[in-house]
């Protein structure tokens, strides 16, 4: 009975050879090394790669100034475009003039200059 109690019998010394010992130690490490490593691998690229970008903060004269400058192209907008108006308009007249039978929009001959009034 006494047999049934004892566990099993033991490696006598030296019956594992040191290489052994090494390699199964080795990959004990890289399994540990790997099952640590990829969440924190993982943790770290989410934290890196699916972060939102970061606008950089403009000072308030900053802004202030372009929103004028936006005002002014604006503005230069209005003008050139009435700018074009009146040349088509004048255009127009002088097609009209040559179109109705020779005389130009002042009122003369094709030829005639006036003086400003």
């Amino acid at each position: 009975m006494s047999l049934l109690l004892q566990g099993p019998p033991g490696f006598p010394p030296g019956a594992i050879p040191f290489e052994v010992v090494l390699i199964v130690r080795s990959v004990m490490t890289t399994i540990a090394a790997i099952a640590l490593g990829i969440p924190i691998i993982r943790a770290l690229s989410r934290r890196f790669i699916e972060r939102p970008p970061v606008q950089p903060g403009l000072p308030p004269e900053v802004l202030l100034r372009l929103e004028r400058i936006e005002q002014a192209v604006d503005s230069i907008a209005i003008e050139v475009e009435r700018v074009s108006e009146g040349q088509r308009y004048t255009t127009r007249l002088l097609s009209e003039g040559r179109a109705s039978g020779g005389t130009s929009a002042t009122g003369g001959a094709p030829g005639d200059v006036r003086p400003p009034r």
